[in-house]
């Protein structure tokens, strides 16, 4: 990891750039399984759950929700990878950055593996608020990252935010009044073949209280 200073606005024009040049060989390496963490967020959610995702990529996440009954909105931010996602998927993939999401109350929870990652640090508290926004009351967002200390660039010159546990939780806290059910960390490896220590957060927008008489 090379530590850099941090982007001062809500994308990174090189990670995109890279993800535009290299969409088609990217979603060939690991597309024959879903996120590890996928079928156990699954199960929080009830039948037929509305989700966002954030950053599907090739779509492999998105195939696999849809096969466990639920209504998926897949979304990325490389216009040419959502191109890929809707030939895979046979359905409609909007080519939308994190920071252009601007929706009220209307899903019951967002996926977000291994793409809120690559958010600058100063506006990741701004994209986590618009992802609680964007969910019912009582509903659920999953999010993985790789972490660090640091932010900086992979060796392929992709811009990621390598937060720690800590970091996590302020960015979470300042953003929104979320309710973090775990925080869960474990090694694994990505698309430079390296492994790397990654954190996975599980949150909940609270249910709306309840009227009082």
């Amino acid at each position: 990891m090379t530590t850099t200073r941090s982007p001062a606005g809500q994308h990174d024009q090189a990670t995109f750039d890279f993800y535009a040049r290299e969409a088609s060989a990217y979603v060939g390496t690991g597309q024959d399984s879903a996120s590890r963490w996928l079928h156990g967020f699954a199960q929080l959610l009830p039948k037929g759950a509305s989700i966002l995702e954030l950053g599907c990529g090739g779509g492999r996440d998105a195939e696999a929700l849809l096969k466990l009954g639920f209504d998926v909105y897949p979304t990325d931010g490389s216009p040419q990878m959502a191109d890929l996602a809707r030939a895979r998927l046979g359905r409609p993939v909007k080519a939308m950055r994190f920071d252009e999401l601007d929706e009220a109350g209307r899903y019951d929870a967002v996926w977000a593996n291994a793409s809120l990652l690559h958010v600058p640090r100063p506006a990741l508290a701004d994209v986590l608020a618009r992802v609680f926004a964007a969910l019912k009351p009582g509903g659920l967002h999953f999010a993985s990252y790789k972490a660090g200390t640091a932010a900086g660039r992979d060796g392929l010159g992709r811009y990621f935010n390598y937060p720690d546990r800590d970091l996590l939780t302020q960015a979470y806290a300042r953003s929104a009044p979320w309710t973090i059910l775990e925080i869960s960390d474990h090694v694994a490896g990505g698309y430079e073949g390296a492994q790397w220590p990654w954190l996975a957060v599980t949150a909940q927008r609270p249910h709306a209280p309840q009227a009082t008489i």
